[in-house]
């Protein structure tokens, strides 16, 4: 690859994304998409290969390709790292391997204090060297902020205890009412390795990190506050480089809006049930919202798409601080057409000169 690009020092200071999540002035509206880089891109299919999505993002010239990707074809305003966010607890042989249509499987999940013994801590430079190795390369290549990111520890242990995807958590839930010193260990656990990953993303060049506790709202607002929030902040508290934005996303979560920005977000992102102006009383106006089109709505024809773009741009009422974005992932079957067009419709939304104007 050649360097042609701007530092990802420069490209922070010209970059509306990095505005948005300061809640600062810039001209347009940002847009990414979660989960941008894979699935729905035919060019990711040429390069991935035939192993899991582990192993590609192992590979780092692959993996900064893939990553690159959706930022060549929609000219989206900031490139999330390919990777995935069991990588760490997979690097240090906790046995996780992701399965084609299930997601995270763990072959001898999570069940008693013997198993905090698998859980050792994390060392970035031995365990993902690739990690580092990835982001270096698309700091030179990269004309937009680079996002690492992270999943969130209760999200992660959530897959470690149940042993694959869940929506009941039933054994998560028991270990935290049942065993609270066992739960409060795992955690601890799962956040110092969390927080490992997460500065070795900004130390290889990181210009912003997102925490995705996909799972947070599927737990009661009592039991998230108690049991999960501390975590969750503990981690973001850590993060090194205090320049560095912070996004705190997570799927269910409008009972508990205040606690994911309490958690020491710079930006709350929304998932598509929460209306952003809804999300606006609950955070104020400090605060910057990431989201949220249903990334059903864009199963749609053009016309249902452009409508549900228009209406979010409206809700958010020439805010600064809104990064343009759904409420979940890109689904794999998503025409890329359709998020031109939305890429297309967003920039096309011009900013007030000032926040007054």
């Amino acid at each position: 690859m050649e360097n042609s690009f701007l530092s990802s020092d420069e490209t922070d200071l010209k970059s509306d994304f990095i505005s948005a999540c300061r809640n600062e002035h810039h001209s347009q509206v940002p847009v990414w998409f979660m989960r941008q880089a894979g699935r729905s891109l035919p060019e990711y299919k040429k390069i991935r290969g035939e192993g899991s999505i582990l192993e590609a993002a192992s590979d780092p010239e692959r993996a900064a390709q893939i990553t690159l990707q959706p930022v060549e074809r929609y000219g989206v305003d900031a490139a999330i790292l390919f990777s995935d966010i069991m990588v760490p607890v997979h690097s240090i042989d906790f046995g996780v391997e992701i399965q084609p249509g299930i997601g995270p499987v763990v072959e001898n999940p999570f069940k008693s204090i013997e198993d905090l013994k698998r859980l050792r801590a994390l060392e970035p430079e031995v365990d993902v060297p690739y990690v580092g190795e990835t982001i270096k390369i698309l700091s030179r290549e990269c004309p937009v902020p680079i996002i690492g990111f992270a999943g969130a520890p209760f999200t992660v242990a959530s897959y470690l205890i149940e042993g694959k995807p869940s929506r009941s958590l039933k054994k998560t839930k028991a270990l935290m009412e049942k065993e609270p010193h066992i739960w409060d260990l795992l955690m601890n656990k799962l956040s110092e390795i969390t927080i490992s990953s997460l500065n070795h993303q900004i130390e290889s060049g990181a210009s912003a990190i997102q925490l995705f506790d996909s799972w947070a709202g599927l737990i009661d607002p009592k039991s998230y506050e108690q049991k999960v929030f501390p975590y969750s902040k503990k981690v973001l508290s850590s993060i090194d480089n205090s320049l560095v934005p912070k996004i705190h996303f997570g799927v269910g979560t409008q009972p508990i809006l205040h606690l994911i920005a309490a958690a020491g977000a710079d930006v709350v992102g929304i998932d598509s049930k929460t209306p952003i102006d809804v999300a606006r009383e609950k955070l104020g106006d400090e605060i910057a919202i990431q989201g949220n089109l249903d990334p059903e709505i864009c199963l749609e024809s053009i016309e249902v798409v452009e409508e549900a773009v228009s209406k979010i741009l409206t809700l958010n009422n020439n805010n600064f601080g809104h990064i343009f974005n759904l409420g979940h992932g890109v689904l794999p079957n998503t025409d890329p057409e359709i998020l031109s067009r939305v890429v297309e419709m967003v920039h096309s939304h011009k900013l007030p000169e000032s926040k007054n104007g």
